[in-house]
């Protein structure tokens, strides 16, 4: 066989051995010094004389070595924490009361809870499920309609992999080679347009069919003005000033993403005291479940460096290019096209397998249509919303329907996630009629 056949060969036995369920971390890892074992072989060699092992040794120093990578644990560990201060349940009532009068004002709680908790934690996952546990029933109580509540739930959640400071964004800086500094500004008014658009759908549905999310009885909840600030105060207040003093700090340039996760993760650790959370067995858990996470994504870049290695020395990166170049496509086809196989890629797989495999792939293809790999990067961002919400897989689905009681069905949370999937092609369509809303902020902040 050539080497070009026996790189698609590759290919397709991970796609394979993945979808039968193995790990796909040591899967990448077993593809890669496998055939490039055989790439690398030489007569009369000593068996770990082999190039591979030095690649393979040489890519896991890099992974281990790297400095943008120090930011994924110390996020991570942030997160864990914020998420065992036991500050959801205040922050939800707080916006609950302060939003009462707005149509589907519990959804829009929920939505505005998701996203700042989301933004705070990036781990999609514990926002869904913590918020299952607290918005989920109380809007079932309150008679919402169960697929628009289901959706919120899930839609809302998902946002922390694109609004900063993402940890997605920081695993695409790594993998593309870009700033993490000009992704996070890129993101940013994406990531709020999105959010808009998501409360923008609830409340027309609330107003063109009020008997999807009943207005709340005039006497709950009313509260004096100044017991509603308060509230705000000690529960959104906090942790909105930690988040944007790590997104500050990072966006002006006075401190890097590693050294502003550090600030962040020591501010999660205060916010524990603050509201009298902390204890030894909560720490313990929160770095244990760092540890766990961030060895997960190191694994899966040692793998998919020693995979796309050995995959692009016999050809394989060449051979796409070649088939791409050969489709005769315009920048706009082209994106539609990688957008389209990413799309497809969310149903089986998760974020951090698309963003470490499967898009440098296309990344020597950008700089040939002209597009820029921060552009590409926060469309995919956004395409990768829909892998946590559309069927078969739909995680932040199942996330939910873990916690939700046992009268909701997964199909109707399902049938619940598809409008907001529809909002995140409106984000997308609106992207490519107008770059500036990705491309503005990075320019004004760093133009110079």
């Amino acid at each position: 066989m050539t080497g070009p056949q026996l790189a698609l060969l590759m290919l397709g036995m991970f796609i394979f051995i993945i979808m039968l369920g193995f790990p796909i971390a040591f899967t990448l890892m077993a593809m890669g010094v496998g055939f490039g074992y055989y790439a690398y072989y030489q007569p009369d060699q000593a068996f770990f004389d082999n190039r591979v092992f030095y690649l393979f040794t040489q890519n896991t120093f890099s992974v281990m070595n790297s400095d943008i990578l120090v930011a994924i644990p110390l996020f991570l560990f942030m997160g864990y924490m914020i998420e065992r201060s036991n500050i959801l349940d205040k922050l939800f009532l707080s916006l609950q009361v302060a939003f009462r009068k707005v149509p589907g004002a519990m959804a829009i709680a929920a939505l505005v809870t998701c996203a700042l908790f989301a933004t705070a934690t990036g781990i999609v996952g514990a926002v869904v499920t913590l918020m299952g546990l607290l918005a989920f029933p109380a809007m079932l109580k309150a008679n919402y309609d169960q697929k628009i509540s289901a959706g919120v739930i899930c839609a809302g959640g998902t946002l922390g992999i694109l609004i900063p400071p993402s940890i997605m964004l920081i695993v695409y800086g790594a993998t593309a080679g870009v700033s993490v500094v000009k992704l996070y500004a890129a993101a940013l008014i994406p990531g709020f347009m999105l959010a808009g658009l998501y409360m923008g759908y609830v409340i027309v549905s609330a107003v063109m069919n009020p008997k999807l999310m009943p207005a709340l009885p005039k006497d709950e909840g009313v509260m004096p003005v100044g017991e509603v600030v308060l509230l705000l105060l000690k529960a959104f207040l906090p942790l909105a000033t930690l988040i944007m003093s790590v997104l500050g700090a990072i966006l002006f340039g006075l401190a890097t993403p590693s050294e502003a996760a550090a600030i962040g993760a020591l501010g999660s650790v205060m916010l524990a005291f603050i509201y009298r959370a902390m204890s030894w067995g909560k720490l313990r858990e929160a770095v244990y479940l760092t540890a766990r996470t961030s060895a997960m994504v190191c694994y899966l870049f040692v793998g998919s460096w020693t995979f796309s290695s050995i995959f692009s020395y016999l050809g394989g990166e060449g051979l796409v290019k070649d088939f791409v170049l050969g489709l005769d496509l315009n920048p706009i086809t082209f994106l539609l096209l990688t957008q389209l196989i990413i799309f497809l890629l969310g149903w089986p797989l998760e974020w951090s397998e698309i963003i470490i495999i499967f898009v440098p792939i296309f990344l020597p293809l950008l700089p040939h249509f002209g597009v820029d790999p921060i552009f590409f990067g926060i469309l995919v961002a956004l395409n990768l919303q829909t892998s946590f919400l559309t069927p078969p897989m739909a995680m932040s689905a199942y996330y939910l329907k873990g916690v939700a009681p046992p009268r909701v069905l997964l199909s109707t949370i399902f049938k619940g996630c598809l409008p907001f999937v529809s909002m995140v092609f409106v984000a997308m369509a609106a992207i490519y009629v107008f770059p500036g809303l990705v491309t503005w902020l990075p320019e004004v902040l760093y133009s110079r």
